[in-house]
């Protein structure tokens, strides 16, 4: 049995890796976050303990590894820009760490995490679990046994809906979140590139505080994206349906569906860490160099090839900035 620290346990995102932790018969010791509603704990490991200081929290870790007790993994669950520091908290503390997406903001910030996994010889693990949704293998498969050198066209559109409480949280920092393309779609352009290969082009069409839209060309694939959170850009059927999120990747002209199957996910990743499978930092590189360009990028408005989600009505919204 693996014993675990947990960081960001009071996090929309940490119960399901306590449910990976538990499901692979391994436990939390410790965990800590600065908001104390926490009481899913209770349902996985109610005897872990729990610091909402992180110079307590510090000081526990130590106290294990003097008792020689110390923790196998730190899994990272904090809010985006502090991802960097508290892998560093968990290498340095002789752990290996298994931290969220995006795994940093910045692509720097890997190429000095990797400079320290090669100090410390622990290893960093990133949850990227669409790799592991068996429609999106199959894809892959199918797109890597196409020996025709077609180049597909692609239209992404994600939207799920959030509330007024986004825009006070981190999430609604881009200091902090790195935005909405970073915060909603990271994973979606980690598939995209693990699907249809090298990266040969980045536009940006459209970033406001709720939703973006651009273009992505990769060896196999022209990609036209958008992402939001505003409800009001969800499709009518959709949202007369009672819905609120909208999930869809267009492949030539046919629909490819893979709304299906996330809940286990992550239980399925963890497993793969646990066997030595994990994907490393080399691994989530790209799509960080994808969405820090993103942000990095003036928009250019409604020129060229754009998604047609991109020409939907801004919203009027009293945080928007």
């Amino acid at each position: 049995m693996k014993t675990f620290a947990l960081i960001g346990a009071a996090g929309f995102i940490a119960p399901r890796h306590m449910k990976a932790i538990k499901d692979t018969n391994n436990n939390i010791v410790c965990a800590l976050d600065k908001f104390d509603s926490v009481g899913i704990l209770d349902s996985y490991f109610p005897n872990a303990d729990f610091f909402t200081e992180f110079e307590r929290f510090d000081r526990h870790i130590e106290k294990l590894r003097l008792n020689k007790t110390p923790i196998d993994f730190v899994s990272v669950c904090s809010p985006n820009y502090l991802h960097d520091a508290h892998i560093r908290f968990g290498l340095r503390n002789n752990a290996d760490v298994i931290c969220e997406k995006p795994i940093v903001l910045n692509p720097w910030n890997i190429d000095s995490l990797s400079d320290l996994e090669k100090q410390t010889g622990k290893k960093i693990y990133n949850i990227l679990q669409l790799r592991l949704h068996p429609s999106i293998i199959a894809l892959k498969q199918k797109v890597a046994a196409d020996t025709s050198d077609k180049i597909y066209d692609v239209d992404l559109t994600y939207i799920t809906s959030r509330g007024n409480w986004y825009y006070t949280s981190w999430k609604g920092d881009v200091h902090k979140s790195g935005g909405i393309a970073t915060n909603i779609g990271v994973h979606f352009y980690d598939m995209l590139s693990w699907i249809f290969g090298e990266l040969k082009q980045n536009v940006v069409h459209l970033h406001e505080h709720d939703r973006a839209a651009g273009y992505l060309e990769f060896k196999r694939a022209r990609v036209r994206w958008f992402l939001s959170i505003d409800y009001n850009t969800i499709p009518t059927e959709v949202s007369n349906a009672g819905k609120r999120t909208f999930r869809e990747l267009n492949i030539n002209g046919e629909t490819f569906e893979f709304s299906d199957g996330f809940t286990e996910l992550h239980t399925h990743s963890y497993k793969e860490i646990l066997a030595g499978n994990g994907f490393r930092l080399s691994e989530a590189k790209t799509a960080v160099q994808i969405v820090h360009d993103i942000r990095s990028q003036k928009p250019l408005g409604l020129q060229g090839n754009y998604h047609p989600f991109a020409k939907l009505p801004l919203s009027k919204h009293p945080f928007a900035v």
